[in-house]
């Protein structure tokens, strides 16, 4: 099989998906160097992102060059091409733009190929043009992403799942809730059967503190862990991680225990005041909607906090006010437990139902 110097994909990657993945392995591996060139249009927003889409491809090509470019040349190469040689003169100039150095073989796996190889002075290697092995395409990917989710990488995936919070004060039932509503989606089979639960590293946080004081008090309890100011940023940060981690390996719905944003009402509670730092790892999240769970007709453990039963109150409308400040879609929990779940899961599925994850394409592109 012949191999060659520079190699170069080029396309939108309105997400990348496993056939673009499948073009660029088999082209890096008959190439010594190869570059992929992501290709947007700068005369209006596109989602994704030109440089989301970009730092997915280096992600998960890491031993490829991967540019961004933007080509507003008329007509659509991802067709048969224009058909105006005005046009293709522009889209080539554009290419050579972003990719000035000889280019051996553009490997491809749609018909603008070959017209584009020929002006570049490059071989064109098609690659699965009928696309049997991998019968998904971009369009399609945006059209119904759950239906084609393992066809998708774990930045990709991690984008497009719709992340839900479940928060409350202390003992209102929202881990319960997480965990149920992690079962609920499980049960439903197939994709959704990765779906993630991720816990509160609040209080992951404090049974370490907790641990570390009774290494030297032994009788040491939970009243005696004492947080301060730096330790909230530390449990944002972390909980933040843990999200993103999950969201990359599982189904296209994630429910998280609390999240950066109620970690900096925890710090009012703690702390009496505010935390800059805490809120600006909140701001940077990428949650959908948050279910509060209201404290009303739960009623305090034997083991709570002494204190809990007159901060419970404060908590949930604190939480309910910032939440609305903030313009966080919100659904209140209330009632028994069967009456939560059920208020929850409706509005877990109506998040589902409307959700959508990319701009329409432009109309020369579509």
């Amino acid at each position: 099989m012949k191999r060659y110097g520079h190699g170069l994909v080029l396309g939108r990657f309105r997400p990348p998906h496993a056939g673009h993945h499948h073009l660029v392995r088999t082209a890096r591996e008959r190439c010594e160097r190869l570059t992929v060139l992501v290709r947007a249009s700068g005369a209006a927003a596109e989602s994704p992102s030109l440089a989301d889409r970009v730092a997915w491809m280096r992600e998960i090509h890491p031993d490829a060059l991967v540019l961004g470019t933007v080509d507003d040349a008329p007509g659509d190469l991802h067709a048969p091409g224009p058909t105006d040689p005005d046009a293709w003169e522009a889209h080539t100039a554009a290419v050579r733009a972003a990719v000035p150095e000889p280019v051996d073989a553009v490997f491809t796996s749609t018909p603008y190929g070959e017209e584009l190889a020929r002006r570049l002075g490059a071989a064109c290697v098609r690659v699965e043009p009928d696309r049997t092995r991998h019968p998904v395409s971009s369009a399609a990917v945006r059209a119904d992403p759950v239906a084609f989710w393992d066809d998708l990488e774990a930045p990709v995936r991690a984008a497009l799942t719709r992340r839900v919070v479940i928060l409350g004060a202390g003992s209102t039932g929202a881990t319960t809730m997480a965990r149920a509503l992690a079962d609920h989606y499980r049960r439903r089979g197939g994709v959704w059967a990765r779906t993630r639960y991720v816990p509160d590293y609040g209080h992951t946080y404090g049974e370490l503190k907790l641990a570390e004081l009774r290494a030297e008090r032994p009788g040491a309890g939970r009243s005696d862990v004492a947080f301060h100011s730096a330790d909230f940023p530390v449990i944002a940060l972390r909980q933040a991680e843990l999200e993103e981690e999950a969201a990359r390996d599982g189904s296209p719905v994630l429910f998280c225990d609390a999240d950066a944003f109620a970690t900096t009402i925890r710090h009012e509670r703690y702390m009496g005041t505010s935390s800059p730092g805490t809120g600006e790892i909140a701001a940077r999240g990428r949650q959908h909607l948050w279910l509060l769970t209201d404290h009303r007709g739960v009623p305090l453990p034997d083991d709570g906090e002494p204190d809990e039963e007159h901060l419970r109150p404060w908590m949930t409308a604190r939480l309910l006010t910032q939440l609305a400040h903030t313009g966080r879609r919100t659904v209140v929990l209330t009632g028994p437990h069967e009456e939560r779940l059920a208020t929850a899961v409706a509005a877990v599925d109506a998040l589902l139902a409307e959700a959508r994850h990319f701009t329409d394409p432009l109309p020369e592109h579509r």
